[in-house]
């Protein structure tokens, strides 16, 4: 059993940058793949990062490639999305997911999920 808990969230301006992070608990963090998805007002869920246990490979949705960047620090069972050159269609909830094994983009092969954080971007 997995427990996730998104932090970090909040308002910021067009432009601007955030961090938000996933605490995780439970010993095998570090053998779960980690993704972050989020949903927008009227939208459905989408991935937009994720990270393999390991860390060595990242994958990133092609609106925040060059803008995103996903991290994990195993030791501190905990998952990071920096976010920079926010604009407002980047405002969303925000949620972390965890999955036994390989990274994909498919948010039903996720296992566990965070209750989200809302991201709020101004123009």
């Amino acid at each position: 059993q997995v427990q996730l808990v998104e932090s970090g969230g909040g308002l910021v301006q067009a432009g601007g940058s955030l961090r938000v992070s996933c605490a995780a608990s439970g010993r095998t963090f570090s053998s779960y793949a980690m993704g972050w998805f989020r949903r927008a007002p009227g939208k459905e869920r989408e991935f937009v990062a994720g990270i393999t246990w390991s860390g060595g490979t990242t994958y990133y949705a092609d609106s925040v490639k060059g803008r995103f960047a996903i991290s994990r620090d195993n030791a501190k069972n905990t998952v990071f999305l920096q976010m920079n050159s926010l604009k407002p269609e980047d405002t969303a909830v925000y949620y972390c997911a965890a999955k036994f094994g390989s990274l994909t983009t498919n948010e039903y092969a996720y296992d566990y999920w965070g209750q989200g954080t809302q991201i709020t971007v101004s123009s």
